[in-house]
């Protein structure tokens, strides 16, 4: 018999025969019917296990995650290097990573899955900063250089108290609690107080006019409620904000995690502050479109809601992502609310898109105001131009355009009744092959072996051990997509 532990307190007995070498399955994987599933379902849930005891118990850091840990588990990298001691907020960090065990609770029951999430959930609410929300990151260290001022009283007094919505942070802690929350019936003191502390510092942080700042350390001042228009003066020279992170930002996709995370507090709570906030941003969104010739949005404004510089490579400009991220966070809050007002922007937006794609058919990231033309940058001197064969390579300046999905969505809820799309009956033999192979890539460990780039590698033994890792999205895609095959399988007649 295997023990597989977690977390020092669970040992749960596995089958010697359980246990999955690749080699196991080729076979399953080619017949891919449903006489296969007597075999894969338990072979499933024990893989669920194993991989689950793995992350928690070998590669976990007090029940947190960063992005990539190297074999020997010395090497941990988030968005940059990480310490010993620090863990990442930061999608795909620890939220993303407490979900997937959410995934494999809800298909499997099995309590080991429910111990790894509260684990992770431990880990954000030690991170959990005195304003509210989070940062990039958790450090454990009390003297660590990026420990926060946290909540706990466990941090630096004088240390960072940054909530940030930049880049889905505190917005997807806040969700993973909200759902965690949920699943132990809200009895969970600790919990509940926490993502309730965190969805308050979240609605103080909402401008008057209904948008977001990147970030804050205190609730913001209410503002003034105007519509956005192009700047009055030379923006190539003028009117630079070094705390532009204080000011409405649609950065990174900011309105659409936002709205998914009132939303999910709404009818989680029945709070009808949570759906009057998502109604407010998506006003907010209706004010901060921009005038023909470009009507479309900027991705930072000031607060006369006019396009203001950010970091040194982002212009004042209207950007193509933050655009098609407004345009399908509309059609969000429309289908939520079932108010028509919320696509009465979108039409004209879509238009200017398809009048902006680039030759290859993609989308830049900014456009200069009222010439329409794509801006970049020269690499090293972060010179303006339009000239695009000298990119700086840290940053996407060009992304291939969703337009096409967002017309015939558009069309979609305006032909018929304001509701979010039927969810599609899953797949079960594409679900049943995709388990199979996943499965197979899967070591003894319990572990999934990758490039660093999401990439597989099977023969660990001829790669070099200093560019293999351990990929938190990858762990997080085939955990949730094995716990999707057991939902479907069981459910399936």
């Amino acid at each position: 018999m295997t023990p597989v532990r977690i977390g020092r307190r669970c040992s749960i007995l596995l089958t010697t025969a359980a246990v999955l070498p690749g080699s196991r399955w080729p076979s399953m994987a080619a017949s891919a019917d449903e006489a296969s599933d007597r075999e894969l379902i338990p072979a499933v849930r024990t893989a669920l296990q194993q991989a689950v005891s793995f992350m928690s118990d070998t590669v976990a850091v007090r029940g947190g995650y960063v992005y990539h840990v190297s074999l020997d588990l010395k090497k941990r990298r988030g968005e940059g290097d990480a310490t010993a001691t620090e863990i990442w907020v930061q999608p795909p960090g620890t939220p993303s990573v407490g979900e997937a065990f959410l995934d494999a609770y809800v298909a499997t029951q099995d309590p080991l899955h429910l111990r790894a999430a509260m684990n992770a959930a431990d880990a954000l609410l030690f991170g959990q900063l005195e304003s509210g929300c989070w940062t990039d990151r958790v450090d454990f260290d009390p003297a660590g250089k990026n420990t926060g001022r946290y909540r706990n009283g466990r941090g630096k007094a004088n240390g960072r108290n940054y909530s940030t919505l930049d880049d889905d942070k505190s917005q997807s802690a806040i969700r993973f609690l909200i759902r965690l929350d949920q699943l132990l019936n809200f009895e969970n003191t600790r919990i509940h107080e926490a993502v309730s502390f965190a969805l308050e510092s979240l609605l103080k942080a909402q401008f008057a006019n209904g948008g977001f700042p990147q970030g804050w350390q205190q609730p913001v001042e209410p503002g003034t409620i105007v519509n956005a228009s192009f700047p009055d003066y030379d923006w190539k020279t003028a009117g630079r904000f070094k705390n532009y992170w204080d000011f409405e930002t649609l950065n990174d996709g900011l309105a659409g995690t936002v709205a998914r995370t009132l939303l999910l507090a709404h009818t989680t709570y029945s709070d009808p502050r949570y759906r009057r906030s998502l109604e407010q941003l998506g006003e907010f969104l209706i004010r901060a479109q921009l005038p023909e010739p470009q009507p479309a949005w900027a991705q930072q404004y000031n607060h006369q809601l006019q396009p203001i510089w950010a970091r040194r490579f982002e212009p004042p400009a209207v950007a193509g992502f933050e655009s098609e991220d407004a345009i399908q966070t509309l059609m969000f809050i429309a289908e939520s609310t079932g108010d028509q007002k919320y696509l009465k922007p979108i039409p004209a937006a879509l238009a200017w898109i398809r009048r902006s794609l680039l030759p290859d058919g993609r989308l830049a990231r900014f456009y200069e105001l009222r010439t329409n033309r794509p801006l970049y940058f020269i690499r090293d001197s972060y010179e303006l131009t339009y000239d695009d064969t000298q990119l700086p390579t840290h940053y996407s300046f060009r992304a291939n355009s969703r337009s096409e999905q967002l017309q015939k969505r558009l069309q979609q809820l305006q032909s018929g009744p304001l509701a979010p799309a039927p969810a599609r009956n899953p797949d079960l033999r594409s679900l049943r092959r995709d388990a199979a192979e996943i499965l197979q890539e899967m070591d003894s460990s319990g572990r999934w072996v990758s490039n660093g780039k999401g990439r597989i590698t099977r023969d660990i033994k001829s790669q070099d051990p200093a560019e293999l890792w351990i990929e938190s999205q990858v762990f997080c895609k085939r955990i949730s997509r094995l716990a999707e095959f057991l939902r479907a399988a069981e459910r399936s007649p």
